[in-house]
């Protein structure tokens, strides 16, 4: 559709706690002017210092495409959010009778060539943009925490959702330096949480098990194929260690091998001792690394990573 050819200026944020905050301080560092609505008490403020704390960290990644300290965020009502919004990224409550009705507000007081994303993590984009009079325009757009470093958004498409708004929102957050992923089939999780769900259950049943601390599991990605992932993912590695053979190798000769351990994969139910067994297990962790602010240092890894693959050639 022509009309969603327009140039975004102003990006509307609805909802601005943990993934509301970190989009608006990217949305920021490419230079659109940002304005929010949440109802919330304090969430300016809250804004404003986790804005000031990344700055530094997204402009020594190179994501700051501005010059100076980060322009403030905007706060105001709904209305008046929507109406001014060339773009809405949607962070509300990750239920669905909460999201439905606010995308329904949403789409109510938006232009109808605006783009309606939202940032849900699991719920379906075709549940939530159910009650909306303009449905086509309404699509998930799913990042990785932290967004303002991450790069991946997946774009998942709901059942009314057309085919030019996945189109537009596949190009406008590519020309912004995201990666997005277009998701061709709703499910539960998405792609990459059912990827991370798939390899959580399997660490959560190894310490159920006994056989691994939760110190020893974590170790055993970061320090091994978690330095791997951040270069290439799961099926390139396979090739790769397929030799001069690549994947047809690999499949040929080693699936054999990853179909034997699929069936040894169990589930462990999170019973209240096991949820107590987990927490202990990160907290001796942290302390036997001497991690104070963990959030901080992983933000500050995924500085040094992302430079890194810039660098790559």
């Amino acid at each position: 559709m022509e009309a969603k050819e327009k140039t975004v200026a102003r990006i509307g944020i609805v909802g601005a706690g943990l993934i509301g905050a970190h989009w608006a301080a990217y949305f920021l560092a490419q230079g659109f002017e940002v304005s929010a609505f949440d109802p919330y008490p304090g969430a300016a403020a809250r804004v404003a210092a986790l804005v000031a704390e990344i700055w530094p960290v997204m402009r020594q990644a190179g994501l700051v495409r501005i010059a100076g300290e980060p322009p403030a965020v905007a706060f105001a009502s709904l209305r008046e959010v929507c109406g001014r919004a060339d773009f809405i990224m949607e962070n509300g409550p990750e239920t669905v009778e909460a999201k439905t009705a606010l995308i329904a507000d949403i789409d109510a007081m938006t232009a109808p060539e605006v783009i309606i994303a939202s940032s849900s993590s699991s719920l379906l984009p075709s549940d939530y943009q159910s009650r909306a009079a303009h449905p086509g325009r309404v699509l998930g757009a799913h990042p990785f925490n932290p967004p303002s470093l991450i790069p991946l958004v997946e774009i998942v498409p709901g059942r009314l959702t057309e085919a030019s708004s996945v189109e537009w929102a596949m190009k406008f957050f590519k020309g912004i330096g995201k990666h997005p992923i277009h998701v061709r089939r709703e499910q539960a999780g998405f792609v990459a949480n059912r990827m991370t769900a798939a390899l959580f259950r399997e660490a959560v049943d190894l310490v159920a098990s006994g056989v691994a601390t939760v110190e020893d599991v974590d170790a055993a990605i970061c320090q091994g194929p978690g330095l791997r992932w951040a270069v290439m993912g799961p099926h390139l590695l396979y090739h790769l260690g397929g030799g001069d053979g690549g994947y047809r190798h690999y499949l040929e000769h080693l699936g054999p091998s990853q179909e034997a351990r699929w069936a040894t994969l169990r589930t462990s139910n999170l019973t209240p001792d096991l949820r107590e067994q987990l927490i202990a297990g990160v907290e001796d962790e942290l302390r036997a690394l001497g991690i104070e602010a963990p959030a901080r240092q992983r933000d500050q890894a995924l500085c040094e990573i992302l430079r890194l693959r810039v660098a790559a050639p």
